[in-house]
């Protein structure tokens, strides 16, 4: 009766395992489509940063809702900090929120 239960546990972690290793090739990273982009992630921190006049401290390449790339850069200036979004084509500045503080600053709507 126990090899009868280890066989089935081994098949149960392989099975798991297999799902998992689809699971993690099926995934898709935003960074991948980052070399498509006209402007570097470097072009669009120094737009970040002349536009609201400080140094970032963060910076994503991501797909908007409206199915666009941008750069979300984060800019820590004087008068605050700052949520930057650059139009990975144009280079150009799209969005500029001043960031509310938080605790987790992940998922949530505050910035």
């Amino acid at each position: 009766m126990n090899k009868l239960k280890m066989i089935v546990c081994v098949a149960a972690v392989m099975t798991s395992a297999a799902a998992l290793a689809e699971d993690a090739r099926k995934a898709s990273n935003d960074a991948s489509n980052a070399p498509q982009a006209r402007t570097s992630m470097g072009a669009a921190v120094a737009a970040a940063e002349k536009h609201a006049g400080g140094k970032a401290i963060r910076a994503e390449f991501e797909k908007g809702k409206d199915g666009r790339w941008t750069y979300d850069v984060e800019v820590a200036a004087d008068r605050g900090v700052f949520d930057v979004k650059i139009d990975a084509d144009a280079g150009t500045v799209v969005a500029s929120t001043k960031d509310v503080a938080d605790s987790d600053d992940e998922g949530d709507k505050a910035d």
